[in-house]
């Protein structure tokens, strides 16, 4: 039997291994030294919980769909055995660098350790959050190939259970909780019933490969001036798909601070059911100095410029109870309701996280939208 878990466990280290060199780690083999900075700005190594009764360890990635769905479950994990001496350690191995925007169509966040820091925050992680992404070094050390992946070490940090945290991320009625019957078989002074399992999740992308898809691309930009029935159809949104709106104005220094940030938002969730557009208060006259600063920005949206010199007429146009100041940033669903209405400087994680709770889910990321719209 362990045999063939051993043998399901190295096939999913072929199909999904992305940069990994070194072969899993073999059960009974000693805890791997690692010395890595978390979250709190703390660097962390493992000599630090050696006096705990079971050590764990989760790799983890922000952008994955996977691994996201078992935050909370690691949060309970780690909160359920905290008294008994059990202690949780979650690393991220990514290199930040191997991912373009389009990779994180299912984040608010990449992989960086600013970026973790937000996500430890945002989910109010109850265990450290260490940064292995600069080298991968300790997920080669452990064989990790993917996230979410589980290693349960013992009392003399020898590693007893390896795999998937549990067999349903839907979390069902019948799921068979791998990494807590491992606990609690170590806990007992018991053998772990099943020291190997088969996970699934995201492939780890280790080392200092770049991502070879460009931030920018190379579409034409463009600008159309929209008279006020134009305005006014956009505030029903006939995209069909969520469609993020912001008005803008290239004299106002918040609008240009915050658009490349916009932009990069557009180019996360472009290839999924969204879309965004554009509108400068600046008057038509200015048509050509809105397109140059388009063209800067890299801003293949569709762009619109407000069609007369009367600002506040074209600001009515699209909805009276949208404010006539600049910059404004609305989300409209499919079927036209206003979902988030932002004025002034964005909130940029609370846009990004209104996308991504009013995206239903895509093929092989089921799952996601629930954790969006799940505070």
């Amino acid at each position: 039997m362990k045999s063939r878990f051993l043998t399901l466990l190295l096939l999913c280290y072929c199909v999904v291994g992305w940069a990994q060199t070194a072969p899993p780690l073999p059960v009974g083999s000693p805890l791997p030294s690692f010395c890595l900075t978390g979250t709190d700005g703390v660097v962390h190594c493992a000599k630090d919980w050696k006096g705990s009764a079971v050590f764990v360890v989760a790799f983890l990635s922000n952008h994955c769909t996977e691994s996201q769905v078992y935050e909370a479950r690691l949060n309970k994990l780690a909160q359920d055995y905290a008294s008994r001496g059990v202690k949780v350690v979650a690393i991220q191995s990514s290199n930040p660098q191997a991912f373009s925007d389009q990779d994180l169509a299912w984040s608010d966040v990449g992989e960086s350790l600013a970026d973790m820091e937000v996500r430890a925050a945002f989910r109010k992680f109850r265990f450290p959050y260490l940064f292995d992404g600069d080298t991968g070094a300790t997920a080669r050390a452990f064989g990790a190939i993917y996230a979410p992946s589980i290693y349960v070490f013992d009392n003399e940090r020898k590693l007893r259970y390896t795999g998937r945290i549990d067999d349903d991320p839907t979390d069902g009625p019948s799921t068979q909780h791998d990494v807590a019957a491992a606990i609690d078989a170590l806990l007992a002074g018991n053998p772990v019933p099943l020291p190997i399992t088969a996970g699934r999740g995201c492939a780890l992308r280790l080392g200092a490969k770049r991502s070879d898809n460009k931030e920018d691309d190379d579409s034409p930009v463009s600008v159309s001036l929209a008279p006020a029935e134009v305005l006014s159809s956009l505030r029903h949104n006939p995209t069909g798909k969520l469609l993020l709106v912001n008005f803008y104005a290239t004299w106002c220094g918040p609008c240009v601070t915050e658009f490349p940030d916009l932009i990069a938002t557009n180019r996360m969730y472009r290839g999924r059911s969204f879309a965004m557009t554009t509108v400068s208060s600046n008057v038509p006259e200015e048509k050509p100095e809105v397109l140059k600063f388009l063209q800067k920005m890299h801003a293949t949206t569709n762009n619109l410029l407000y069609g007369s010199d009367d600002t506040y007429a074209m600001q009515a146009a699209f909805d009276p109870d949208v404010g006539s100041a600049v910059p404004v940033t609305v989300l409209i669903g499919a079927d036209g309701r206003l979902l988030l209405d932002e004025q002034g400087e964005i909130d940029l994680m609370e846009i990004r996280r209104a996308i991504l709770a009013n995206l239903p889910d895509d093929p092989g990321h089921e799952g996601s939208q629930k954790y969006w719209l799940t505070k």
